[in-house]
């Protein structure tokens, strides 16, 4: 008797022995996703029926607020209702065709989810009435002792899910099924919503990290927080004079575009103990790293860093924290003057440039033609800050801000 062996099976798997496990398999993964998908649609009409229909006929909160804190949720119930329905009936091809319509509702949500919290975290702190409400609601047995911060997580956290569902289907379905490519593009839909989930989140943690930073900067003269600024890490490093005076240890905060430079204010201070002041913000666009001591396992050593009309030596004891700023101030560097040389290739003319007469005649206007402005590619944000070292932090956004600069190519703050 002969048969076929299956490259993906066990040895002696036949074809179809093969084709009877993916069905096993896929089977379970619906069975598991019909029930999850009846629990979360059950959640989300909680909470529109309990909160949203409620407090709109109270008028416990403004239209603006109550928009704020549940965004389209009513939206994603209504989509997810349907959802269901295909799924209970055993066409999950179909179903998440039509769902990945309406995906948009999910991005929306998704988009303000970091306001919601911020708003409800508001309405509970100001308004008493708001905030008796909610305790009563959630005592209800229907909640079953989940909170309302907790359901409104509940879209973010469905699109994971659905991604690994999708998967685990997309991979037990044969490709002569009729949903197979139906299946396959709604992961490809829902993974775009997972990773602007992700994107979102690293933001949001990069925000308050910059936040974090400005309030341990006495003043407001040091701007931390700027359009696609990122945070990187930051740590105490060893600043050694020019002239062979000693080496005294200062802060140093490095972002996806300047290495801030500050020292700590006087302990003895009542209110300013714990914050630092603002020495110098060197731009890392035109930087030049280089690693003077330190390429052995000998205890630290000392990094160079090179400005147009300003040097920076670098010193450290520990021989791990040297690497680490190595490899994150290298990083950075390499990262922004990619970005810079990127710009200036797209910039470049295909060709020569019809000339005009006037300006023929005007060669400064050329010149200045020319000139590009690189600076707001400091402002990008990178695709990963590549982040190592003691006091690790995270991601953020701000005012755009630029101080004087000074004869040297780091500013003075």
């Amino acid at each position: 008797m002969s048969f076929s062996l299956c490259p993906t099976g066990p040895p002696g798997c036949s074809i179809q022995e093969q084709r009877d496990r993916w069905e096993r398999k896929r089977s379970r993964t619906a069975k598991e996703l019909v029930q999850t998908e009846q629990s979360y649609c059950q959640n989300l009409e909680l909470v529109i029926t309990f909160f949203v229909e409620i407090l709109k006929a109270k008028g416990t909160l403004r239209q603006d607020i109550r928009e704020g804190i549940f965004s389209s949720i009513k939206a994603i119930h209504s989509a997810n209702q349907s959802l269901l329905v295909h799924l209970e009936n055993g066409y999950l091809g179909r179903g998440f065709d039509q769902f990945c319509l309406h995906l948009h509702h999910y991005k929306t949500y998704v988009d303000n989810i970091y306001n919601a919290r911020k708003l409800l975290g508001i309405q509970l702190k100001k308004n008493k009435a708001f905030r008796r409400f909610k305790k009563l609601q959630e005592g209800r047995t229907e909640f079953n002792n989940h909170n309302l911060e907790e359901l409104l997580q509940l879209p973010a956290q469905r699109i994971d899910q659905y991604k690994h569902f999708l998967q685990d289907l997309t991979a037990n379905t044969s490709p002569e099924n009729p949903e197979f490519e139906q299946l396959s593009k709604a992961v490809t839909a829902v993974c775009e919503v997972s990773q602007r989930i992700q994107d979102n989140a690293r933001c949001h943690v990069n925000h308050l990290q910059l936040c974090r930073v400005q309030k341990l900067l006495k003043g407001r003269k040091t701007r931390v927080l700027a359009p696609g600024r990122w945070y990187i890490r930051e740590g105490w490093l060893k600043v050694v004079p020019p002239k062979g005076a000693e080496a005294k240890p200062k802060m140093f905060f490095l972002f996806s575009d300047i290495l801030l430079q500050a020292s700590r204010c006087s302990q003895l201070h009542p209110t300013r103990g714990d914050k630092f002041t603002g020495q110098h913000a060197y731009p890392l666009q035109d930087c030049v790293l280089e690693k003077v001591f330190g390429h052995t396992r000998s205890q630290g050593g000392l990094l160079s860093l090179t400005f147009p009309k300003a040097k920076l030596l670098l010193m450290s004891s520990n021989q791990e924290d040297l690497n680490d700023w190595y490899q994150s101030l290298s990083s950075a560097i390499r990262k922004l003057q990619s970005k810079q040389t990127a710009v200036h290739r797209r910039d470049e003319p295909c060709g020569r440039p019809l000339q005009s007469a006037t300006d023929g005649h005007n060669p400064s206007r050329k010149r200045n033609m020319m000139n590009t402005d690189t600076r707001e590619n400091a402002q990008r944000p990178p695709d990963e800050p590549e982040c190592s070292a003691p006091k690790r932090i995270k991601q953020p956004d701000a005012p755009e801000h630029r101080a004087e600069p000074s004869t040297s190519s780091c500013v003075i703050l």
